[in-house]
């Protein structure tokens, strides 16, 4: 499979909220990186109890929205939602040997657009 492939067989299997079975696209010693909170996590394990345990309304929605490769590095920018918490994660994944090895992910959180720049822009 090329990276690109595993990314996104990768994403599938989160849709499934099988959170372990999603891990089986991670390698054991993976290297997660969250920048905005400066949090790193190492290790598969470690990353399906977060995805496990997250406080969430429901079933987590994946939509990709879109996905870029070079080579063994792949950007994802994925939109999800549980029915009441919507979030996006920008995601910058190294694939190596069949796995994911090492994941950036940031967070964005919207915000209100500021009213002096309405007449330039259109809101969507």
């Amino acid at each position: 499979m090329q990276p690109k492939d595993i990314v996104l067989a990768y994403w599938s299997a989160m849709q499934t909220n099988d959170f372990a079975s999603a891990a089986e696209w991670l390698s054991e010693d993976i290297v997660i990186d969250w920048p905005q909170s400066r949090e790193r996590i190492r290790g598969r394990r470690n990353i399906t109890t977060i995805n496990s345990t997250y406080p969430s309304e429901g079933r987590w929605r994946f939509t990709l929205d879109r996905i870029l490769a070079d080579r063994n590095e792949v950007v994802t920018d994925v939109s999800l939602t549980d029915g009441k918490t919507v979030a996006r994660a920008l995601s910058f994944h190294v694939v190596r040997d069949g796995l994911i090895v090492e994941l950036t992910e940031y967070w964005p959180d919207t915000y209100h657009a500021p009213d002096w720049r309405a007449a330039l822009v259109e809101r969507y």
